[in-house]
């Protein structure tokens, strides 16, 4: 009798958890990246049609956006950290849906009061600030909801289940992700071409407002129906509270030993005063981390694929902008952002036949061999200060596009766009013949060469 409940418990172990709560699973990410990826394609048309012949606007737009990313992206993730999963996924949901709506009704605002910023500035570049602040919000919020699913909950379902099953629910968030990319950019750019701009931004805030309650009620169905997730929960709060329980009782010790040597040691103190200072500013976390990356083997292919960053020619929000500007029907615009969005999923399709007969390395694929160079105890801290140089350079090219405004002048950031990638594929290049002594198997291409 006894054996019935585990043998039952163990077939469920084998087979992982229901599929109607992965279903759920999956439904819920799809609505929460649709939204996000609606907002990322129409931003950069909303811009320029609130000030056209420039590309200001939409420039500043995409500086503050990655700023606020390159900022707050490590704060974000220990904010996660910290706080329960229905916490975390409550603020989420609210402030990304939120956030959006709002930037939404601004937008309308402004288009639908296009004269505004001849009668009345203030009003207009209000307007303005507010759409830029809650666009970086929602950018902000959908990153906390990325690390929470994909990071956290992913993980803490496949945990005491089949190794594969973590590798297939990765495949299928990847591949929602990758398919709101290519159709919601098609789908927005037939609404703004056959309606309106208002129509667009109108959808998009009825869209956010009417699926957060969607998605919070299947986020919450999989939470309830995985008591893996709630354990994880109260796992994780215990142990930030035990820690910051000692942090509190050493940092008591410490100041009790400091008032109680105070005045015995003050030369010693005086001659290590430097040293100490030097030692404190090498463990702030952001300088440390950067430590910790400069040390590593793979810096120098970590700075070219960070220089993929400095570009306008990646469908982002400046080249979206300048296609509108050039009279390109936004229809077109969200097709071409869709056949470049599917390149994308062929490409994870492709590597595998290109790994199985190529090294790892000449696939240049950074963030699958760096898992092979960098020690396990740095790959967290090596991730984070990469991202966050992408994001830097990523800001670089948006600052590049408030100097450069004019669309005309558009042909100078190219230049810019083409050095930076050339100078990237030279520095994967030095990389490349460091480690491997050579590029070519000129003993392989002589032969095929005379054959011709």
């Amino acid at each position: 009798m006894d054996r019935q409940p585990l043998l039952a418990y163990q077939h469920q172990t084998l087979q992982g958890p229901p599929s109607s709560l992965l279903n759920y699973l999956y439904a819920a990410h799809f609505l929460a990246r649709w939204g996000a990826r609606m907002w990322e394609f129409s931003v950069g048309l909303y811009m320029v049609s609130v000030w056209p012949d420039s590309l200001l606007l939409a420039a500043i737009y995409g500086a503050v956006e990655s700023a606020s990313t390159a900022l707050f992206g490590p704060i974000i993730g220990g904010w996660v950290d910290r706080l329960t999963y229905v916490k975390v996924l409550q603020l989420w949901l609210v402030t990304q849906n939120l956030s959006f709506i709002i930037a939404g009704g601004a937008v309308i605002a402004l288009l639908v009061f296009s004269s505004l910023k001849f009668t009345n500035l203030v009003a207009f570049i209000a307007l303005v600030i507010l759409t830029n602040i809650s666009g970086a919000v929602g950018v902000l919020s959908t990153l906390a909801g990325t690390i929470l699913i994909e990071r956290e909950w992913l993980v803490v379902i496949s945990t005491g289940h089949p190794p594969g099953l973590l590798t297939d629910m990765n495949s299928v968030i990847r591949r929602i992700d990758l398919t709101c990319k290519l159709v919601a950019p098609v789908i927005t750019g037939f609404i703004i071409s056959f309606l309106s701009l208002k129509a667009s931004a109108m959808a998009l805030a009825l869209w956010t407002s009417i699926s957060v309650w969607v998605e919070y009620w299947l986020f919450m169905s999989v939470y309830k129906g995985i008591p893996a997730l709630g354990e994880s929960s109260l796992r994780r709060i215990s142990k930030v509270s035990s820690s910051n329980v000692e942090e509190s009782i050493s940092a008591s010790q410490e100041r009790n030993s400091s008032i109680a040597n105070d005045g015995e040691n003050s030369a010693a103190t005086g001659k290590s005063s430097v040293s100490t200072v030097i030692e404190w500013i090498s463990k702030v976390p952001y300088i440390d981390a950067w430590r910790v990356y400069l040390q590593q083997d793979v810096v120098l292919p970590g700075v070219a694929l960070a220089l993929l960053y400095f570009t306008v020619l990646s469908f982002g929000t400046l080249m979206t902008a300048v296609l509108e500007w050039e009279g390109i029907p936004a229809f077109i615009i969200g097709i071409a952002r869709g056949i470049s969005a599917s390149i994308g999923i062929a490409a994870t399709v492709v590597y595998p036949m290109l790994q199985s007969r190529i090294l790892t390395l000449r696939t240049g694929l950074w963030s699958v061999w760096s898992q092979d160079l960098v020690p396990e105890s740095d790959r967290c801290i090596v991730g984070g200060v990469q991202n966050s140089l992408q994001s830097i350079l990523d800001l670089m090219a948006y600052v590049m596009g408030i100097l450069i405004s004019n669309p005309q002048d558009f042909w100078k950031l190219n230049l810019m766009s083409f050095g930076a990638v050339t100078l990237a594929a030279f520095l994967y290049t030095c990389y490349l013949y460091r480690i491997r002594k050579h590029l070519f198997h000129f003993d392989k291409l002589i032969p095929l060469v005379q054959w011709l």
